[in-house]
Protein backbone atom coordinates (compact mmCIF):
# COMPACT_ATOMS: atom_id res chain seq x y z
CA UNK A 1 0.00 0.00 0.00
CA UNK A 2 2.82 2.66 1.26
CA UNK A 3 4.89 1.54 -2.13
CA UNK A 4 1.38 2.81 -4.75
CA UNK A 5 1.07 5.31 -2.33
CA UNK A 6 4.76 6.74 -3.39
CA UNK A 7 3.88 6.16 -7.08
CA UNK A 8 0.49 8.08 -7.04
CA UNK A 9 2.83 10.82 -5.32
CA UNK A 10 5.21 10.39 -8.00
CA UNK A 11 2.79 10.49 -10.81
CA UNK A 12 1.14 13.50 -9.39
CA UNK A 13 4.17 15.51 -9.18
CA UNK A 14 5.37 14.82 -12.93
CA UNK A 15 1.80 15.28 -14.20
CA UNK A 16 2.11 18.60 -12.00
CA UNK A 17 5.87 19.89 -13.40
CA UNK A 18 4.31 18.61 -17.39
CA UNK A 19 1.28 20.85 -16.63
CA UNK A 20 3.79 23.86 -15.82
CA UNK A 21 6.18 22.67 -18.62
CA UNK A 22 3.59 22.54 -21.01
CA UNK A 23 2.13 26.19 -19.96
CA UNK A 24 5.58 27.74 -20.44
CA UNK A 25 6.75 26.71 -23.67
CA UNK A 26 3.03 28.03 -24.84
CA UNK A 27 3.62 31.32 -23.12
CA UNK A 28 6.52 31.15 -24.80
CA UNK A 29 4.87 30.92 -28.38
CA UNK A 30 4.18 34.31 -30.12
CA UNK A 31 0.81 35.05 -30.75
CA UNK A 32 -0.59 35.55 -34.36
CA UNK A 33 -2.78 37.89 -35.01
CA UNK A 34 -4.30 37.92 -38.83
CA UNK A 35 -4.41 41.71 -40.29
CA UNK A 36 -6.91 42.71 -42.68
CA UNK A 37 -5.86 45.88 -45.20
CA UNK A 38 -6.42 47.03 -48.34
CA UNK A 39 -6.90 47.71 -51.05
CA UNK A 40 -3.57 46.14 -53.04
CA UNK A 41 -0.38 47.83 -53.24
CA UNK A 42 -2.16 50.81 -51.13
CA UNK A 43 0.33 52.98 -48.67
CA UNK A 44 -1.83 50.99 -45.42
CA UNK A 45 -0.83 47.88 -46.49
CA UNK A 46 2.68 48.52 -46.79
CA UNK A 47 2.04 50.10 -42.79
CA UNK A 48 0.80 46.77 -41.71
CA UNK A 49 3.89 44.84 -43.98
CA UNK A 50 6.49 47.10 -42.32
CA UNK A 51 5.08 46.75 -38.77
CA UNK A 52 4.66 42.78 -39.24
CA UNK A 53 8.46 42.52 -40.42
CA UNK A 54 9.56 45.08 -37.30
CA UNK A 55 7.37 42.84 -34.60
CA UNK A 56 9.10 39.66 -36.45
CA UNK A 57 12.70 41.08 -36.30
CA UNK A 58 12.46 42.09 -32.64
CA UNK A 59 11.10 38.59 -31.86
CA UNK A 60 7.99 40.19 -30.24
CA UNK A 61 5.06 38.09 -28.45
CA UNK A 62 2.79 39.43 -30.71
CA UNK A 63 3.20 38.71 -34.53
CA UNK A 64 1.21 39.78 -37.55
CA UNK A 65 -0.56 38.23 -40.68
CA UNK A 66 -1.43 40.66 -43.29
CA UNK A 67 -4.32 39.58 -44.95
CA UNK A 68 -5.15 41.85 -48.13
CA UNK A 69 -8.44 43.07 -49.03
CA UNK A 70 -9.96 45.13 -51.54
CA UNK A 71 -10.47 48.17 -49.59
CA UNK A 72 -11.40 49.18 -45.88
CA UNK A 73 -15.05 48.05 -46.51
CA UNK A 74 -13.72 44.42 -47.20
CA UNK A 75 -11.60 44.87 -43.94
CA UNK A 76 -14.03 45.29 -41.55
CA UNK A 77 -16.39 42.61 -42.73
CA UNK A 78 -13.03 40.41 -42.27
CA UNK A 79 -13.64 41.30 -38.54
CA UNK A 80 -16.83 40.62 -38.50
CA UNK A 81 -17.20 37.49 -39.96
CA UNK A 82 -14.10 36.27 -37.55
CA UNK A 83 -11.62 36.02 -40.39
CA UNK A 84 -9.12 38.85 -39.22
CA UNK A 85 -8.10 39.77 -35.75
CA UNK A 86 -6.79 43.48 -36.64
CA UNK A 87 -7.98 45.65 -39.52
CA UNK A 88 -7.99 48.93 -41.03
CA UNK A 89 -10.78 50.44 -41.91
CA UNK A 90 -12.17 54.10 -42.99
CA UNK A 91 -14.37 55.58 -40.58
CA UNK A 92 -17.07 57.50 -43.10
CA UNK A 93 -17.51 53.50 -44.54
CA UNK A 94 -19.01 50.58 -42.35
CA UNK A 95 -17.01 50.15 -39.36
CA UNK A 96 -17.29 46.73 -37.82
CA UNK A 97 -20.02 45.80 -35.48
CA UNK A 98 -17.46 43.48 -33.54
CA UNK A 99 -14.37 45.33 -33.66
CA UNK A 100 -13.08 48.14 -31.32
CA UNK A 101 -10.33 50.58 -32.29
CA UNK A 102 -6.62 50.18 -31.13
CA UNK A 103 -4.69 52.85 -32.94
CA UNK A 104 -5.43 55.96 -35.34
CA UNK A 105 -3.72 55.27 -38.46
CA UNK A 106 -4.09 58.42 -39.97
CA UNK A 107 -6.34 61.46 -40.39
CA UNK A 108 -7.46 62.70 -43.53
CA UNK A 109 -8.09 65.78 -44.76
CA UNK A 110 -10.65 67.32 -47.62
CA UNK A 111 -8.41 69.39 -49.64
CA UNK A 112 -9.98 71.89 -52.47
CA UNK A 113 -8.22 73.81 -54.75
CA UNK A 114 -8.77 75.84 -57.51
CA UNK A 115 -5.97 76.54 -60.03
CA UNK A 116 -4.76 80.12 -61.33
CA UNK A 117 -7.08 80.96 -64.13
CA UNK A 118 -4.91 80.72 -68.00
CA UNK A 119 -3.89 83.83 -69.31
CA UNK A 120 -6.34 86.03 -70.95
CA UNK A 121 -6.03 85.54 -74.65
CA UNK A 122 -5.28 89.29 -76.19
CA UNK A 123 -7.64 91.70 -78.74
CA UNK A 124 -10.49 90.75 -79.36
CA UNK A 125 -10.94 87.54 -77.89
CA UNK A 126 -10.52 88.73 -74.69
CA UNK A 127 -13.38 91.38 -74.73
CA UNK A 128 -15.58 88.37 -76.03
CA UNK A 129 -14.58 85.89 -72.88
CA UNK A 130 -13.97 88.52 -70.07
CA UNK A 131 -17.38 87.91 -68.70
CA UNK A 132 -17.63 84.24 -69.35
CA UNK A 133 -16.41 82.64 -66.27
CA UNK A 134 -16.64 83.73 -62.82
CA UNK A 135 -13.42 83.21 -60.76
CA UNK A 136 -14.26 80.26 -58.20
CA UNK A 137 -13.67 81.33 -54.91
CA UNK A 138 -16.38 79.79 -52.49
CA UNK A 139 -17.87 76.43 -52.43
CA UNK A 140 -21.37 78.04 -53.69
CA UNK A 141 -19.23 78.64 -56.77
CA UNK A 142 -18.83 75.24 -57.78
CA UNK A 143 -22.39 74.72 -58.83
CA UNK A 144 -21.78 74.29 -63.17
CA UNK A 145 -18.19 74.13 -62.78
CA UNK A 146 -16.13 70.66 -63.65
CA UNK A 147 -14.44 69.22 -60.53
CA UNK A 148 -11.56 66.90 -60.51
CA UNK A 149 -11.57 63.86 -57.83
CA UNK A 150 -8.41 61.98 -57.14
CA UNK A 151 -9.15 58.53 -56.53
CA UNK A 152 -11.52 55.53 -57.84
CA UNK A 153 -13.66 55.01 -54.60
CA UNK A 154 -17.06 55.54 -53.96
CA UNK A 155 -16.28 56.87 -51.03
CA UNK A 156 -14.42 60.20 -52.43
CA UNK A 157 -17.86 61.27 -53.90
CA UNK A 158 -19.80 60.46 -51.27
CA UNK A 159 -18.11 62.76 -49.43
CA UNK A 160 -18.17 65.02 -51.87
CA UNK A 161 -21.83 64.89 -52.05
CA UNK A 162 -22.12 65.69 -48.07
CA UNK A 163 -20.27 68.40 -48.92
CA UNK A 164 -22.16 70.30 -51.97
CA UNK A 165 -25.72 69.29 -50.20
CA UNK A 166 -24.71 71.16 -46.97
CA UNK A 167 -23.95 74.16 -49.10
CA UNK A 168 -27.40 73.05 -50.95
CA UNK A 169 -25.57 72.74 -53.96
CA UNK A 170 -27.14 69.76 -55.71
CA UNK A 171 -24.70 67.03 -56.54
CA UNK A 172 -25.93 66.60 -60.47
CA UNK A 173 -25.16 70.62 -60.89
CA UNK A 174 -21.13 69.86 -60.73
CA UNK A 175 -19.43 67.09 -63.48
CA UNK A 176 -17.33 65.20 -61.46
CA UNK A 177 -14.09 63.64 -62.63
CA UNK A 178 -12.47 60.93 -61.13
CA UNK A 179 -8.84 60.29 -61.72
CA UNK A 180 -6.04 57.54 -60.26
CA UNK A 181 -3.65 58.39 -57.87
CA UNK A 182 -0.63 57.15 -59.98
CA UNK A 183 0.43 60.42 -62.50
CA UNK A 184 -1.88 62.39 -61.03
CA UNK A 185 -0.22 65.80 -62.46
CA UNK A 186 -1.07 64.63 -66.38
CA UNK A 187 -4.47 63.43 -65.96
CA UNK A 188 -5.61 66.86 -63.78
CA UNK A 189 -4.00 69.10 -67.01
CA UNK A 190 -5.46 66.83 -69.47
CA UNK A 191 -8.86 66.81 -68.52
CA UNK A 192 -9.06 70.73 -67.39
CA UNK A 193 -11.04 70.74 -64.54
CA UNK A 194 -11.77 74.08 -62.59
CA UNK A 195 -11.61 72.69 -59.30
CA UNK A 196 -9.63 69.89 -57.89
CA UNK A 197 -10.52 67.92 -54.80
CA UNK A 198 -8.01 65.40 -53.40
CA UNK A 199 -8.74 63.52 -49.58
CA UNK A 200 -5.37 62.33 -47.33
CA UNK A 201 -2.93 63.15 -44.61
CA UNK A 202 -1.09 66.18 -44.51
CA UNK A 203 2.16 65.37 -46.27
CA UNK A 204 0.33 62.87 -48.52
CA UNK A 205 1.85 62.81 -52.14
CA UNK A 206 -1.14 62.30 -54.23
CA UNK A 207 -1.96 65.60 -52.59
CA UNK A 208 1.13 67.33 -53.06
CA UNK A 209 0.92 65.87 -56.90
CA UNK A 210 -2.21 67.75 -57.15
CA UNK A 211 -1.21 71.46 -56.07
CA UNK A 212 1.67 70.93 -58.62
CA UNK A 213 -0.45 70.12 -61.33
CA UNK A 214 -2.67 73.27 -60.15
CA UNK A 215 0.56 75.77 -59.89
CA UNK A 216 0.33 77.53 -63.11
CA UNK A 217 3.41 79.90 -63.85
CA UNK A 218 5.02 79.71 -60.68
CA UNK A 219 1.12 81.17 -59.38
CA UNK A 220 0.04 79.22 -56.56
CA UNK A 221 -3.77 77.63 -56.27
CA UNK A 222 -6.36 78.70 -54.54
CA UNK A 223 -7.55 76.85 -51.45
CA UNK A 224 -11.37 77.10 -50.89
CA UNK A 225 -12.90 76.66 -47.21
CA UNK A 226 -15.12 74.29 -45.89
CA UNK A 227 -16.04 77.26 -43.36
CA UNK A 228 -19.74 74.94 -42.54
CA UNK A 229 -17.66 71.58 -41.13
CA UNK A 230 -18.68 71.90 -38.22
CA UNK A 231 -22.37 71.73 -39.33
CA UNK A 232 -21.41 68.81 -41.54
CA UNK A 233 -19.59 67.06 -38.30
CA UNK A 234 -22.72 67.57 -36.08
CA UNK A 235 -24.89 65.99 -38.93
CA UNK A 236 -22.58 63.27 -39.99
CA UNK A 237 -20.40 62.20 -36.75
CA UNK A 238 -18.47 60.06 -39.11
CA UNK A 239 -16.51 63.48 -40.62
CA UNK A 240 -14.55 65.72 -38.24
CA UNK A 241 -14.05 69.43 -38.28
CA UNK A 242 -10.44 70.36 -38.59
CA UNK A 243 -8.12 73.14 -40.34
CA UNK A 244 -5.35 72.97 -42.73
CA UNK A 245 -2.59 75.05 -40.82
CA UNK A 246 -1.18 77.97 -42.77
CA UNK A 247 2.17 76.56 -45.02
CA UNK A 248 0.86 72.64 -43.87
CA UNK A 249 1.38 71.83 -47.64
CA UNK A 250 4.76 72.99 -47.72
CA UNK A 251 5.88 75.31 -51.01
CA UNK A 252 7.19 78.67 -51.06
CA UNK A 253 5.20 81.10 -50.64
CA UNK A 254 3.60 78.93 -47.67
CA UNK A 255 0.79 76.66 -48.70
CA UNK A 256 -1.93 77.39 -47.73
CA UNK A 257 -0.83 81.03 -47.24
CA UNK A 258 -3.43 80.86 -44.30
CA UNK A 259 -5.22 78.06 -41.85
CA UNK A 260 -8.15 76.84 -43.84
CA UNK A 261 -10.97 75.69 -42.41
CA UNK A 262 -12.03 71.66 -43.71
CA UNK A 263 -13.37 68.40 -42.75
CA UNK A 264 -12.02 65.13 -42.57
CA UNK A 265 -11.96 61.74 -41.15
CA UNK A 266 -9.92 59.05 -40.22
CA UNK A 267 -8.48 55.55 -40.78
CA UNK A 268 -8.40 53.05 -37.55
CA UNK A 269 -6.64 49.90 -36.46
CA UNK A 270 -9.37 47.98 -34.87
CA UNK A 271 -9.73 44.94 -32.99
CA UNK A 272 -12.17 42.17 -32.87
CA UNK A 273 -13.98 42.96 -29.59
CA UNK A 274 -13.37 39.60 -28.06
CA UNK A 275 -9.95 39.61 -28.33
CA UNK A 276 -7.82 38.86 -25.17
CA UNK A 277 -7.29 42.58 -23.54
CA UNK A 278 -3.83 41.78 -22.44
CA UNK A 279 -2.86 40.19 -26.13
CA UNK A 280 -4.92 43.77 -27.60
CA UNK A 281 -3.04 45.19 -24.99
CA UNK A 282 0.72 44.15 -25.78
CA UNK A 283 -0.11 44.53 -29.64
CA UNK A 284 -0.59 48.25 -29.03
CA UNK A 285 2.49 48.81 -26.85
CA UNK A 286 4.55 47.26 -29.54
CA UNK A 287 2.18 49.36 -32.24
CA UNK A 288 3.09 52.34 -31.43
CA UNK A 289 6.55 51.76 -29.40
CA UNK A 290 7.50 50.82 -33.29
CA UNK A 291 6.70 54.52 -34.75
CA UNK A 292 9.88 56.38 -34.15
CA UNK A 293 12.13 53.20 -35.41
CA UNK A 294 9.72 52.66 -38.23
CA UNK A 295 8.94 56.21 -39.53
CA UNK A 296 12.66 57.21 -41.41
CA UNK A 297 11.51 53.94 -43.55
CA UNK A 298 7.80 54.61 -44.11
CA UNK A 299 6.81 58.34 -42.98
CA UNK A 300 3.44 57.29 -43.17
CA UNK A 301 3.88 55.61 -39.83
CA UNK A 302 5.11 58.02 -37.95
CA UNK A 303 1.07 59.66 -38.10
CA UNK A 304 0.14 56.59 -36.20
CA UNK A 305 -1.74 58.20 -32.82
CA UNK A 306 -3.96 56.58 -29.87
CA UNK A 307 -7.10 57.28 -29.91
CA UNK A 308 -9.34 59.25 -27.29
CA UNK A 309 -10.26 56.71 -24.50
CA UNK A 310 -12.58 58.79 -23.08
CA UNK A 311 -16.07 58.05 -22.39
CA UNK A 312 -17.56 60.25 -25.03
CA UNK A 313 -15.78 59.27 -27.32
CA UNK A 314 -17.49 58.83 -30.73
CA UNK A 315 -15.35 55.44 -31.51
CA UNK A 316 -15.31 52.54 -28.85
CA UNK A 317 -11.51 51.62 -27.48
CA UNK A 318 -10.82 47.99 -27.29
CA UNK A 319 -10.15 47.95 -23.27
CA UNK A 320 -7.14 46.40 -23.84
CA UNK A 321 -5.69 49.32 -26.22
CA UNK A 322 -7.30 51.59 -23.16
CA UNK A 323 -5.48 50.14 -20.37
CA UNK A 324 -2.21 50.52 -22.18
CA UNK A 325 -2.85 53.95 -23.33
CA UNK A 326 -4.35 54.86 -19.76
CA UNK A 327 -1.19 53.68 -17.60
CA UNK A 328 -3.66 50.89 -16.12
CA UNK A 329 -2.36 47.48 -18.01
CA UNK A 330 -2.55 44.91 -15.44
CA UNK A 331 0.86 42.98 -14.52
CA UNK A 332 1.26 39.04 -14.87
CA UNK A 333 0.17 38.51 -11.39
CA UNK A 334 -2.92 40.32 -11.37
CA UNK A 335 -3.81 39.45 -14.60
CA UNK A 336 -3.50 35.89 -13.61
CA UNK A 337 -4.27 36.58 -9.59
CA UNK A 338 -7.32 34.37 -9.67
CA UNK A 339 -5.75 31.16 -11.35
CA UNK A 340 -2.45 31.41 -9.31
CA UNK A 341 -5.43 31.17 -6.01
CA UNK A 342 -7.35 28.88 -7.34
CA UNK A 343 -3.75 26.65 -8.20
CA UNK A 344 -2.53 27.33 -4.74
CA UNK A 345 -5.95 25.96 -4.12
CA UNK A 346 -5.96 22.74 -4.97
CA UNK A 347 -1.98 22.66 -4.74
CA UNK A 348 -3.00 23.08 -1.15
CA UNK A 349 -6.01 20.41 -1.32
CA UNK A 350 -3.84 18.00 -2.39
CA UNK A 351 -0.79 18.32 0.06
CA UNK A 352 -3.84 17.34 2.58
CA UNK A 353 -4.96 14.20 0.08
CA UNK A 354 -1.14 13.48 -0.01
CA UNK A 355 -0.66 13.64 3.90
CA UNK A 356 -4.40 11.74 4.91
CA UNK A 357 -3.07 8.95 2.49
CA UNK A 358 0.31 8.51 4.01
CA UNK A 359 -1.30 8.87 7.52
CA UNK A 360 -4.08 6.29 6.33
CA UNK A 361 -1.21 4.10 4.93
CA UNK A 362 0.49 4.44 8.55
CA UNK A 363 -2.50 3.87 10.20
CA UNK A 364 -2.95 0.39 8.35
CA UNK A 365 0.62 -0.43 8.96
CA UNK A 366 0.10 0.10 13.29
CA UNK A 367 -3.56 -2.04 12.62
CA UNK A 368 -1.12 -4.57 10.88
CA UNK A 369 1.83 -4.58 13.53
CA UNK A 370 -1.06 -4.63 16.36
CA UNK A 371 -2.32 -7.79 14.73
CA UNK A 372 0.63 -9.21 14.38
CA UNK A 373 1.74 -8.98 18.62
CA UNK A 374 -2.19 -10.38 19.30
CA UNK A 375 -1.79 -13.36 16.55
CA UNK A 376 2.13 -14.11 18.73
CA UNK A 377 -0.01 -13.71 22.26
CA UNK A 378 -2.52 -16.45 20.81
CA UNK A 379 0.47 -18.51 20.15
CA UNK A 380 1.24 -18.36 23.01
CA UNK A 381 -1.72 -19.33 24.57
CA UNK A 382 -2.35 -21.87 22.40
CA UNK A 383 0.76 -23.64 22.76
CA UNK A 384 0.21 -23.95 26.65
CA UNK A 385 -2.96 -25.95 25.44
CA UNK A 386 -1.61 -27.88 22.54
CA UNK A 387 -2.95 -31.77 23.31
CA UNK A 388 -0.24 -33.11 20.24
CA UNK A 389 3.22 -32.20 18.75
CA UNK A 390 1.75 -31.76 15.62
CA UNK A 391 -0.36 -28.95 16.19
CA UNK A 392 2.43 -27.68 18.10
CA UNK A 393 4.59 -28.12 14.97
CA UNK A 394 2.56 -26.00 13.20
CA UNK A 395 2.11 -22.92 16.00
CA UNK A 396 6.19 -22.90 15.62
CA UNK A 397 5.96 -22.10 12.03
CA UNK A 398 3.27 -19.87 12.09
CA UNK A 399 5.57 -18.15 14.37
CA UNK A 400 8.47 -18.39 12.20
CA UNK A 401 6.07 -17.06 9.64
CA UNK A 402 5.57 -13.83 11.58
CA UNK A 403 9.12 -13.35 12.85
CA UNK A 404 9.83 -13.61 8.55
CA UNK A 405 7.57 -10.90 8.04
CA UNK A 406 8.90 -8.72 11.07
CA UNK A 407 12.36 -9.10 9.62
CA UNK A 408 10.89 -7.95 6.39
CA UNK A 409 9.38 -5.02 7.68
CA UNK A 410 13.33 -4.03 9.99
CA UNK A 411 15.07 -4.25 6.48
CA UNK A 412 12.55 -1.75 4.86
CA UNK A 413 12.68 0.75 8.02
CA UNK A 414 8.89 0.28 8.44
CA UNK A 415 9.52 -0.53 12.78
CA UNK A 416 10.50 1.78 14.89
CA UNK A 417 12.80 0.80 18.13
CA UNK A 418 9.49 0.49 20.59
CA UNK A 419 7.50 -1.48 17.91
CA UNK A 420 10.83 -3.74 17.27
CA UNK A 421 10.98 -4.11 21.07
CA UNK A 422 7.86 -5.47 21.47
CA UNK A 423 7.94 -7.47 18.93
CA UNK A 424 11.07 -9.29 20.07
CA UNK A 425 9.77 -9.89 24.05
CA UNK A 426 6.26 -10.88 22.31
CA UNK A 427 8.17 -13.56 20.33
CA UNK A 428 10.48 -14.95 23.40
CA UNK A 429 7.36 -15.39 25.13
CA UNK A 430 6.08 -17.39 22.66
CA UNK A 431 9.08 -19.57 21.61
CA UNK A 432 9.16 -20.17 25.49
CA UNK A 433 5.23 -21.00 25.70
CA UNK A 434 6.40 -23.85 22.73
CA UNK A 435 9.26 -25.10 24.32
CA UNK A 436 8.12 -25.54 27.48
CA UNK A 437 4.80 -27.63 25.97
CA UNK A 438 7.15 -29.89 23.74
CA UNK A 439 9.25 -30.77 26.84
CA UNK A 440 5.67 -31.26 28.65
CA UNK A 441 4.12 -33.54 25.77
CA UNK A 442 7.96 -35.59 25.15
CA UNK A 443 8.30 -36.35 28.88
CA UNK A 444 7.35 -40.30 30.22
CA UNK A 445 3.81 -40.28 31.79
CA UNK A 446 4.24 -40.28 35.90
CA UNK A 447 3.95 -43.76 37.15
CA UNK A 448 1.05 -44.36 40.41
Amino acid sequence: MLRHTWLVALAGTLALVGLIAAVLYFESQPIILRAAVGPPNSEDVRVIQAVAQHLARERAPIRLRPIVKDGPVQSAAAIDAGEADVAVVRRDLSMPQGGQAVAILRRNLVVLIVPPPPPAPKGKQAKKSSGEAKKIEKIEDLAGRRLGVIGRTQANINLLKVILTQYGIPPEKVEVVQFETTDVGTKIREAKVDAIMAVGPIGSRITADAIAAATRDKEAPTFLAIDASEAIAERAPVYESTEIAAGALGGAPQKPPEAVETIGFSHYIVARRNLDEATVGEFTRFLLGARQTLASELPAIGKIEAPDTEKGAAVAVHPGAAAYIDGEQKSFFERYNDWIYYGLMVLSFLGSAMAWLMNYTKVDDRVAKLNALDRLIALMRQARSTATLQELDQLEAETDDILQATIENVEGNKLDSAAMQAFSLALEQTRSAILERRAALRAPPAQA
